[in-house]
């Protein structure tokens, strides 16, 4: 999916929202624990109710692996079934992957080729020769992170080296990479005061944006300060909508949270005409 894609389906469904698909079996709905596949019979529920509201969906690997094998069906069977119902949906494997060139080249693969997402998410500590193999994939988008929404952020990506925050030092070098036209990036919504100095960096970029709901984020401030002309922007929420029930009503339940974000969203593009 190309970003032009992605900007159409935005102005089409009137959102920029993006579900995190984070599945916690202990956190999920008792009735589905006598499934074969509970994860992803969760996961079908809730795209299947909130698809014609967002335009994205983001598993969190993490939440896969920890199941072992049946873990990463679940995944390769909730992408695949986003691929086949919903082509128009932009996905993002949320893994933070990032290594030598020759590992991150066998990531770029898994995802990219084997598992057919359209973006992932990597770390960029380990610099150029890390991320390139992921930017080398035509069509296929890297999402860097740059200034993420948990505490931990203040250690080291907002530290001053030679006299800049080393997260703009992360934004400005990373635009000389090869295929750096692939590049979005992770920018936590509970730093949306940031968000204006991010933008005279990477001012036309895609932004994904964790933190909004359960974290604190707050939507307007960062479409005041983090909306391009291209909007630009996609906003996660994961626990605040795939959790909004526990009981047999939790499509349901998702999606009017759902709704809800999207209304909002529609406002503000309205208003940003």
């Amino acid at each position: 999916m190309t970003t032009e894609q992605l900007t159409d389906q935005i102005k089409k469904k009137q959102s920029f929202l993006c579900i995190g698909l984070d599945v916690d079996l202990s956190k999920i709905p008792q009735h589905l624990l006598t499934e074969d596949d509970p994860i992803f019979e969760f996961n079908k529920a809730i795209i299947d109710a909130t698809h014609h509201l967002c335009v994205s969906y983001k598993p969190n690997t993490a939440f896969y692996e920890a199941y072992g094998i049946k873990g990463w069906q679940a995944l390769e069977k909730t992408i695949n079934y986003l691929n086949e119902k919903h082509p128009e949906i932009f996905t993002i494997a949320d893994a933070k992957r990032g290594d030598i060139g020759n590992t991150s080249s066998m990531y770029a693969k898994a995802f990219f080729e084997d598992l057919v997402f359209d973006s992932v998410t990597v770390a960029p500590y380990m610099g150029k020769d890390s991320v390139e193999p992921f930017l080398a994939f035509k069509n296929k988008h890297t999402i860097l992170l740059a200034l993420t929404s948990n505490e931990g952020a203040f250690d080291f990506q907002t530290k001053l080296v030679d006299g800049k925050e080393m997260y703009k030092q992360v934004l400005e070098t990373s635009k000389t990479w090869e295929n750096a036209e692939n590049l979005m990036y992770v920018v936590g919504a509970t730093k949306a005061e940031y968000l204006a100095d991010i933008r005279q960096i990477v001012p036309e970029s895609f932004l994904l944006v964790p933190g909004v709901g359960a974290q604190g984020g707050n939507l307007q401030d960062v479409c005041k300060y983090g909306m391009s002309k291209n909007v630009g922007l996609l906003i996660n929420s994961s626990r605040g909508i795939i959790y909004a029930s526990n009981q047999e009503d939790f499509a349901e339940a998702a999606a009017k949270k759902a709704q809800n974000m999207q209304q909002e969203m529609a406002v503000i593009l309205k208003n940003a005409n």
